[in-house]
């Protein structure tokens, strides 16, 4: 999968600047090495806690998990977004965001800590009462690190954030695994999420090798706020629709439902989340710097969204595909629910990085307000998604998210065709031919589920039957895209072979 996502954005980098160039290369290179160690080996911790622990426990933490993600939103307060697309950042800058950050992070962790009791009743866990107050140190405690990573990728520097999280992933996950082991039950995964996040706030404070100091501009929190306020709200609305989804699971069904639920979509952002990060991470900083040049642009948003879309259809569509297998091996027949949820979540997940893209597009030319514009009208559309769990079982109610989400796509490229004109109509019909081979192979290599084999032979066979299909048509199509694709992915196993061998 690495090489996959290397390949998709070395394609789009080569077409910057040499000097640009090589720090985006070497930021990829890094930035996936740091999406391993993020979620490649959070993933895998996850899946050993998934065997000691039952899906109900994960349901409490993923309700827990909701507040402190909604409060993360309003900490970052669109500062951070800000500071990456401002061409020249100082300490004024980022002493003034590092103070309104961790005011507000105080101020909604002692206001979580008071929530705690009313939240523990609304979802009948009463265990929920010690637990909020102390996740929501989380917040005070990602406050703190904000600054420091922020300035490791205005730098492109993840060779370093990649470091970072691959200690603070293993040393938490160890931590976690031991005391699910030894019956501490939900407990593990409180601490485990705790000590993570103050492993990264020390690392990355040591490695930025910076400090704040008594600095704090009025006028600095003014301009960054002008353009991140648009941003928070944004993402606030982003968050808060995100959350009721949540909400009304956790509470409409159960915290086992929530739990089935959160392990699928641990599952579906395997290559969602991935191809999504390296966007946010590398492609915005990069495209940034090339903001004025309207033809380079338009050039690169063509390349990365047609690379993107090859990759992430093959991906996720194949993850749907051998699901069931794929879920029983990994995790045990307790997570059975989870396999139809994941199998619904990868329709929408396929497009998941494309939004990213065209949203990005609008961060990059200054279109805030646009992005504003844009969740208010798709999250009016949401409460209909919204409304349907109160009346429908859970996976009706992803199903009426595939439908919003396409729908969604829709609306976020609508804007790109007036900016670098290539909006909704191109960008569907560039796309429609590997989206739909995507989903031809993925239901011929699901079929072979439907026989009495062992999951071991099925996943063998169906991986088997998926690699040889896909191979055979693209070999024969000789589509562009795939033989680009084919001779990047080649040059860098060159590569990788010549420096072993050296």
């Amino acid at each position: 999968m690495i090489y996959f996502l290397s390949v998709w954005a070395i394609s789009f980098v080569r077409m910057v600047g040499k000097d640009l160039q090589n720090k985006a290369l070497n930021g990829i290179k890094w930035s996936l090495v740091d999406n391993v160690a993020n979620s490649g080996i959070t993933f895998l911790v996850g899946l050993v806690l998934a065997r000691l622990l039952s899906p109900i426990e994960f349901g409490i933490i993923g309700i827990v998990t909701i507040f402190i993600n909604l409060s993360n939103t309003i900490v970052d307060g669109g500062f951070i977004t800000a500071l990456v697309r401002k061409p020249n950042v100082d300490d004024k800058d980022l002493n003034t965001v590092y103070y309104s950050n961790l005011f507000v992070s105080i101020l909604l962790s002692v206001f979580l800590s008071f929530a705690s009791k009313w939240l523990s009743e609304f979802f009948e866990l009463p265990i929920l009462l010690k637990i909020i107050p102390i996740m929501s140190s989380l917040l005070i405690i990602n406050a703190l690190s904000l600054i420091h990573k922020t300035l490791l990728v205005i730098r492109i520097d993840f060779k370093t954030q990649a470091l970072v999280s691959f200690i603070a992933s293993v040393l938490s996950g160890i931590v976690g695994i031991s005391l699910a082991y030894y019956g501490y039950g939900v407990w593990s995964l409180v601490v485990q999420q705790i000590l993570r996040q103050t492993l990264l706030m020390l690392l990355f404070g040591i490695s930025s090798k910076w400090s704040p100091s008594l600095l704090f501009s009025i006028s600095r929190f003014k301009d960054l706020f002008n353009f991140g306020s648009k941003i928070l709200l944004a993402n606030l609305i982003n968050s808060i629709y995100k959350d009721i989804f949540l909400v009304v699971i956790g509470k409409m069904y159960t915290a086992t439902d929530l739990g089935q639920y959160n392990r699928a979509e641990q599952f579906n952002s395997i290559f969602t989340n991935n191809l999504t990060l390296v966007i946010q991470k590398v492609m915005l900083p990069v495209l940034s710097k090339m903001q004025d040049n309207k033809l380079l642009l338009q050039n690169a948003f063509k390349k990365v969204l047609n690379y993107s879309g090859f990759v992430t259809f093959i991906l996720v569509f194949a993850l749907s595909a051998v699901a069931k297998p794929f879920v029983i091996l990994l995790v045990g027949e307790q997570w059975l629910p989870a396999v139809e949820y994941l199998q619904i979540m990868c329709c929408y997940g396929a497009i998941y990085p494309l939004q990213i893209i065209n949203i990005n597009l609008l961060n990059v030319l200054k279109c805030s307000d646009k992005v504003l514009k844009l969740e208010v009208i798709k999250k009016i559309l949401f409460l209909g998604v919204i409304a349907s769990g109160f009346i429908f079982e859970l996976k009706y109610m992803l199903w009426f998210a595939v439908i919003y989400y396409y729908i969604e796509f829709i609306l976020n490229s609508w804007y790109s065709e007036k900016l670098i004109g290539f909006g909704t109509f191109k960008q569907i019909k560039s796309l429609f031919p590997y989206w739909f081979v995507s989903i031809v192979i993925s239901l011929i290599v699901w079929s072979i589920s439907l026989l009495d084999i062992s999951y071991a032979v099925m996943l063998f066979v169906q991986c088997l039957v998926l690699v040889a299909l896909y191979l055979i048509y693209y070999e024969l199509k000789k589509d562009s895209v795939y033989l680009e694709l084919k001779m990047l992915f080649l040059n860098q196993l060159k590569e990788v072979f010549n420096g072993t061998k050296n």
